[in-house]
């Protein structure tokens, strides 16, 4: 019998794995310490060791200056990276969507800027969508406001969860420009830079106990050029939306390498504690949550690399996105949640990062849209197919149109 051949991708997803083990788990204390100086020094030097090992940027387009990796096998090395918070930066995929979005859309003078110390990791990137006062599960109702006067965009309003703007050389805003259009062609996306005067950080926004880099910003009378606008005007959600499809997908992936390290976790500490007389392996209870969380990283694993295939074959994969958001935000959750409850006081503490991934993982089932509305809008469209004797979906035959 022939030896089955490892995927092109298998190589580097074990390098990445590699050095994520040995260089950045021991300092990850630094990484989230109270240090910043230490731990911004860490960053800069573990970046720097990536780029040396060539395992910098894999996945951005290659004419923009990453590595080109082909999508799927970058949601396979993606897998990994999730494993800790701090490998997207040390990896330079953080910049990943903002770069892609920003050769796609940005007026030259922007992409000129921005994009090559963008993919380079020499500037970060930030994205202004949620705000205080609105629910943001419908993005409809945003209220901040772009009214072009002069030749400049004239910008009010106020955002929060926008990750790292006090580090971001700018943000990318969603506004509301044109107040007579249809509400999903009412909005654009406008590059502000955050030393632009008017861009006010009013605070470090804590996360379930932890100042976590997500900031509320007050955008007061901020004037930016015309020429600062993505896209056309009123092309927000399109453009929102091809960013987040594949967004999505990268998420899940990452989730999954985070539930991988809390369920790794779990079962090395079922073999190094005992209680009444023998392993906590053997306990029947415990082994239930083994079975349990590796059924629930098995099935969601196979939904994301599902949805993963169906947007590289250029489907939208709308209800197969809505799936794996709502299931990976709940797979992880309870992975991690099973995993502390094995290290019992331990699991509370910060003496291992499942109380961190704990918290993180409680954010999923929030952010780029709450359980609730991925069900509702996944339900709606399949419900559609079978409206007045719609023959619906075959899911055996709907498989077969991507070669699965």
């Amino acid at each position: 019998m022939s030896a089955i051949k490892a995927p092109a991708w298998a190589e580097t997803r074990a390098r990445v794995k590699k050095f994520l083990e040995e260089r950045i788990y021991p300092v990850e204390h630094i990484l989230h310490g109270n240090d910043r100086t230490s731990a911004n020094m860490t960053m800069a030097r573990l970046m720097d060791e990536a780029k040396a090992e060539g395992l910098w940027a894999l996945g951005h387009p290659r004419e923009i200056g990453g590595q080109g990796m082909p999508f799927m096998d970058y949601v396979y090395v993606n897998e990994v990276i999730g494993r800790s918070e701090h490998a997207q930066l040390v990896f330079g995929t953080y910049t990943l969507q903002d770069s892609i979005m920003l050769n796609q859309y940005a007026s030259p003078q922007w992409r000129e800027q921005f994009l090559r110390p963008l993919v380079e990791g020499e500037i970060l990137p930030s994205f202004g969508m949620t705000e205080p006062d609105v629910a943001s599960s419908d993005p409809t109702q945003l209220q901040t406001v772009a009214e072009l006067v002069d030749g400049h965009w004239l910008i009010n309003g106020r955002k929060w969860f926008t990750t790292g703007a006090d580090k971001a050389a700018y943000t990318t805003v969603m506004c509301r420009t044109e107040p007579d259009a249809p509400k999903h062609s009412a909005f654009s996306m406008i590059i502000v830079p955050t030393n632009t005067r008017g861009y006010n950080i009013l605070r470090d926004t804590p996360i379930l106990g932890m100042a976590d880099s997500h900031f509320e910003v007050e955008y007061d009378n901020i004037r930016v050029p015309e020429s600062n606008i993505l896209g056309g005007r009123g092309e927000g959600f399109v453009i929102a939306q091809r960013r987040l499809g594949p967004g999505r997908i990268f998420h899940c992936m990452r989730w999954l390498g985070q539930a991988q390290r809390a369920f790794d976790l779990m079962c090395h500490r079922l073999h190094q504690r005992t209680a009444f007389g023998s392993s906590l392996a053997d306990k029947q209870l415990l082994q239930q949550h083994v079975f349990d969380s590796a059924t629930e990283i098995r099935a969601c694993r196979l939904l994301t690399l599902d949805a993963a295939r169906r947007i590289d074959a250029g489907d939208d994969a709308r209800v197969e996105i809505g799936q794996i958001k709502v299931v990976g935000a709940r797979m992880l959750h309870n992975v991690v949640d099973r995993a502390l409850q094995v290290y019992g006081a331990a699991g509370l503490t910060d003496d291992t990062p499942l109380s961190r991934m704990y918290r993180h993982a409680r954010e999923a089932r929030i952010y780029d849209g709450p359980d609730e509305v991925h069900i509702q809008s996944t339900a709606r469209r399949l419900l559609k197919l079978y409206r007045d004797g719609g023959a619906g979906i075959d899911f055996g035959e709907d498989d077969a149109k991507f070669g699965f």
